[in-house]
């Protein structure tokens, strides 16, 4: 399973990924644009724009045309924006193919942006924000950003404010549009069964009048910090939601597998060592996880947890200990093998669809322009040592590096302040 890479004549990147086992066939296209691409005023528009290019096309002049269209051939179908990407994808069955391609070539090159469309949307997209404002665990994360971050564009959130939802203009999304959808930053992945000379024939045709322009890059991350910090929303509420976390490794790290270790060792699973802490012996909460969220230019290493109010301290205690264990003490070569099995297991299970296949090598392909395949992305995992393991945890975890971020009945940071230290 060796993905084809292909360079169409107008600089757009194609990315075949033919499984003949497969009664799928799954196409998705991604785009270099997400909340860290946009200005301070610009906040919001990705998310927005990802919305309108359903809402009509020059080929299907109305969401229910396109949405009858995929759904009157049981196509799975979505779109989503994060922070350094969009993503357009559908999912059918393999004979389906050249029908998915058309309408998901005309989705992404050909939307209408409507007045009245946007006008209508706007109401969608702002309900969907106040939907997670309601969602402590939800809006934990985006002050865990912030926190981090602050005014840069990687501590925005990706939805944007109401305020700029309200405003956004037909020309707001074609200027954007412009400067961000063009061929070069935008990668169409096939995986599943399909013919790939006959696929990359059609993709050819349906993205021909997909005209180059030049792209837009993003402010790199300033990623530096000399003292803890701390964030407390007040929220009247029956449970403390916290992330505790320092700065890490970007992608191309070369401690970015070995993070993704660490992860796994302090918060995958109900054996991880964060939940036999927080949740089965110190029983401080119902979840508690950590990870390693891994982008371009910057990495965060965090922990995520949801605690009773009147032991929130201890359980930012608890975490910061588990921390500092894999500071002074080695990983034994059980636990190391355990972690590692878990997490090329998991690779594998997660990688049956041909859904799953796209975002595998499309995330690669568009975050950082080359892939592996799961064979060398398990090897990248299997060569991780305990001496690894160790020496990351003692570099990420630095008392001038902690954040944390908390939702709950709390208006003091001070008494978490004092907490956040090694």
């Amino acid at each position: 399973m060796i993905p084809q890479l292909k360079k169409l004549p107008n600089g757009l990147r194609l990315l075949l990924v033919s499984m003949k086992e497969q009664r799928t066939a799954t196409v998705l296209v991604l785009v270099e644009a997400g909340s860290k691409y946009e200005t301070k005023g610009e906040n919001g528009i990705s998310h927005f724009l990802e919305h309108m290019c359903f809402k009509g096309t020059t080929g299907r002049p109305s969401q229910l045309l396109i949405s009858q269209e995929l759904e009157g051939l049981g196509m799975e179908y979505n779109a989503f924006t994060g922070m350094e990407y969009t993503g357009y994808y559908a999912k059918a069955r393999a004979d389906y193919l050249p029908r998915v391609v058309d309408l998901l070539a005309d989705i992404y090159c050909n939307p209408l942006f409507r007045k009245e469309d946007i006008d209508q949307e706007r109401e969608a997209i702002k309900g969907e924000i106040a939907m997670y404002e309601d969602v402590p665990m939800r809006k934990v994360q985006h002050l865990f950003m912030k926190v981090l971050y602050g005014e840069q564009p990687a501590g925005r959130e990706i939805l944007g404010p109401k305020a700029h939802v309200e405003k956004f203009t037909r020309e707001d999304f074609l200027l954007y549009r412009k400067v961000h959808y063009v061929p070069a930053a935008t990668v169409v992945v096939v995986a599943g069964k399909f013919d790939p000379a006959k696929t990359e024939k059609l993709i050819r045709e349906k993205f021909d009048g997909f005209k180059r322009g030049k792209k837009k890059g993003k402010i790199p991350v300033d990623d530096r910090q000399r003292a803890p910090k701390v964030l407390v929303e007040f929220k009247k509420s029956d449970q403390t939601h916290l992330i505790l976390g320092v700065r890490s490794y970007s992608l191309t790290h070369k401690y970015h597998h070995t993070a993704v270790v660490l992860a796994a060792i302090l918060g995958s699973g109900i054996s991880s060592r964060l939940f036999q802490k927080v949740r089965t012996e110190l029983g401080l909460g119902y979840y508690v996880n950590a990870s390693h969220d891994a982008y371009t230019d910057h990495g965060l290493f965090a922990a995520s947890a949801g605690v009773t109010n009147e032991r929130a301290q201890e359980a930012v205690v608890a975490i910061l200990c588990e921390f500092k264990r894999l500071k002074d003490e080695l990983v034994s070569s059980e636990e190391l093998k355990k972690v590692k099995d878990m997490i090329s297991g998991r690779l594998v299970l997660g990688l049956e669809s041909s859904d799953e296949l796209a975002e595998f090598y499309g995330f690669q392909e568009i975050l950082k322009k080359k892939t592996v395949t799961p064979e060398g992305a398990i090897q990248k995992i299997a060569s991780v040592t305990a001496k690894d393991v160790q020496k990351v945890a003692m570099e990420i975890f630095v008392t001038g590096h902690l954040n944390l971020a908390l939702i709950g009945p709390w208006k003091d940071e001070r008494a978490f302040q004092k907490l956040l230290k090694f």
